[in-house]
């Protein structure tokens, strides 16, 4: 299942509120998680920010996007940003892919380049 980074920061009225009455952040998460059919891996906090970072599998792109709709809806961020992650092994797909393309695509500019090339030559 792909897993997501979210990248919640928290409004300075939703801090306040966590510094009053500390509930379970981790749990709220999870519930949203399960709730889309995903699952809440991790959750970190910046030390020197109101930034939560969350790690989270979830079926699909439409799942992530309606993670972060519904933690935006409730005003307690500033923003929500959502990127798709991988595992190292993942990375290592798409290195062998990348090379296997070789020669599929040239970069903009380039058929115009080797125009002028023969031209000179």
């Amino acid at each position: 299942m792909p897993r997501y980074m979210f990248t919640f920061n928290y409004s300075a009225g939703s801090l306040a509120r966590m510094l009053k009455v500390a509930d379970d952040r981790r749990a709220a998460l999870s519930g949203l998680m399960e709730h889309l059919d995903g699952k809440l891996e991790l959750v970190y906090w910046g030390v020197q920010t109101t930034y939560a970072y969350v790690i989270a599998e979830l079926p699909d792109s439409v799942m992530a996007a309606a993670v972060a709709a519904a933690c935006t809806k409730t005003g307690a961020f500033r923003d929500v940003e959502v990127d798709e992650v991988l595992t190292q092994e993942q990375v290592h797909d798409v290195i062998a892919l990348a090379k296997a393309s070789e020669g599929f695509y040239s970069p903009p500019g380039a058929a115009a380049i080797e125009q002028d090339i023969r031209e000179a030559g």
